[in-house]
């Protein structure tokens, strides 16, 4: 019997008010940030990839691309029309953010293989704080909607439910820093092409928590 399947779902509707632009068209490494989220999640194994857009018209080959007419609402809204795009036969749905480039694929196989071994509720943590990505099981995205609101995505929901979540240390995968600004992206990139290991770092303080 074949496994069911888990999908990708791509948070990059918002405008990137500090940014200067919306982030999801901006580049890092010669790719755009939201084909580097949409690479991340399938190289991680979800199928199929759901990327919501708003503030800007974003086509990522290989991915399904919904828009949140509601995007300035903030990220709840965006979540809400993900999940509600994620095909019947997806037993759950890894979310991640368009501007956290040097988040790992392993960290999405490991909430993959956690939900396959029995997990509902799977959260990429690093250095034991919980972050990006996070994985929800079909049987919560009514709830998880439902407390997304406004700016929060899924944080809401798993504050609530923390005996629901298990959490996954990928501190040794990748780095959920995120870049507000192009001197953050900037500075990723050449963190990265220096080939500084993308491991345990300081957790950045502007989105201490994960959606």
């Amino acid at each position: 019997m074949a496994e069911p399947s888990v999908a990708g779902v791509l948070l990059a509707a918002g405008q990137g008010a500090r940014f200067g632009k919306p982030k999801a068209l901006a580049e890092f490494l010669g790719e755009s940030l939201a084909d580097r989220g949409v690479a991340l999640l399938r190289a991680g194994g979800a199928a199929p990839v759901i990327v919501v857009t708003g503030a800007a018209t974003v086509d990522v080959a290989g991915a399904i691309t919904v828009h949140n007419p509601d995007w300035r609402s903030g990220m709840g809204s965006s979540l809400a029309v993900a999940l509600g795009a994620v095909p019947a036969e997806a037993a759950a749905a890894v979310i991640a953010l368009v501007d956290q480039p040097l988040i790992g694929p392993e960290a999405v196989r490991r909430l993959i293989a956690a939900h396959l071994s029995g997990a509902s509720v799977a959260v990429a943590a690093y250095q034991g704080v919980p972050r990006n990505p996070v994985l929800l099981a079909r049987g919560h995205w009514a709830e998880v909607t439902g407390r997304a609101v406004g700016d929060q995505g899924a944080r809401p929901f798993l504050r609530a439910h923390p005996e629901l979540v298990t959490l996954l240390e990928c501190g040794d995968t990748g780095d959920p820093a995120d870049a507000d600004t192009p001197a953050d992206l900037a500075a990723l990139a050449a963190r990265l092409t220096s080939q500084e290991t993308p491991g345990p770092t300081r957790v950045p303080r502007s989105r201490p928590g994960p959606g």
